[in-house]
């Protein structure tokens, strides 16, 4: 098949960070062109509504070419945005988010995690549960609308896109998946994964290098955990990302499942959908 692949993972967004995002190598890129992989700088504020916009028109260029282009990552709310169109969330009052913000101030992220528990159960086992900004505003939407975060995720109506989209998800056992993550973050350090988090700790606070891999390091590199320590962290925080992940797939009625190594049976699915743009 020959097409074009589109990214949706966020951290791979950043041209600084080359180890621990785990990009495709130069090789992999040379055979199949690859989009929005290195394309942004740390230092640049970029959001899903950014994504969507610059992905259409990209998709637009790429379907003159080809049939089928293929979209791959694991950021499900920028997949979405691309697929789907993002939300239209409520409109919240300033003094919702201000009782939010004094609350986390004062006791911590540990009784808004409670309450987001309480309230919203879907979405907290979706949600990175250390990303005070992420539950801040799922706690803002909540206590504004009455209503669930996750309910405005997957239950409001799709934006029209010129193209089809088929969600091909991969099953893997969870012995298997660990075991390839451990293994991947050895890699990454043998790599050089230490000199990189060190050369970007002085931009510790930029949204880009909250992340996985980097946020632990940064704990190394303040003294608050040894470096085996925070290595192992980096791989449970791996583990988690990959639930979370698989969690926000599995609540999404329209992904169909295929075991990883069935290559030709996923070709023939795509290939009985009749033919049309599908992304």
């Amino acid at each position: 098949m020959k097409t074009e692949i589109i990214s949706c993972d966020a951290r791979k967004f950043y041209k600084e960070l080359k180890i621990g995002t785990a990009p495709p190598d130069e090789e992999a890129r040379r055979r199949i062109p690859h989009h929005f992989i290195g394309h942004l700088s740390i230092h640049q504020y970029y959001t899903a509504r950014d994504f969507e916009r610059d992905a259409l028109t990209k998709l637009e260029k790429l379907f003159a070419r080809y049939s089928v282009v293929i979209m791959v990552g694991g950021s499900g709310f920028y997949e979405k945005a691309l697929t789907q169109g993002l939300d239209r969330f409520p409109e919240t009052y300033p003094k919702i988010r201000k009782d939010l913000i004094t609350l986390f101030k004062k006791e911590g992220l540990i009784p808004l995690q409670k309450e987001l528990k309480k309230k919203d159960p879907v979405y907290y086992q979706m949600v990175d549960k250390n990303n005070h900004q992420r539950i801040l505003r799922a706690l803002e939407i909540i206590r504004t609308s009455c209503l669930p975060f996750s309910s405005f995720l997957f239950h409001q109506k799709k934006k029209n896109r010129f193209f089809r989209t088929i969600k091909i998800g991969l099953n893997s056992p969870r012995e298997f998946l660990y075991e390839r993550i451990n293994q991947r973050v050895n890699d990454m350090m043998q790599k050089g994964l230490l000199e990189e988090a060190r050369l970007y700790f002085p931009n510790k606070d930029l949204n880009a290098l909250k992340t996985v891999g980097y946020r632990e390091l940064f704990s190394y590199f303040e003294g608050r955990l040894s470096l085996e320590r925070a290595i192992e962290e980096i791989k449970k925080n791996t583990r988690h990302y990959a639930k979370r992940q698989l969690t926000w797939y599995r609540n999404d009625p329209e992904v169909t499942w295929f075991e990883p190594d069935h290559i030709n049976e996923i070709f023939a699915y795509i290939k009985n959908i009749r033919p049309e743009k599908r992304v």
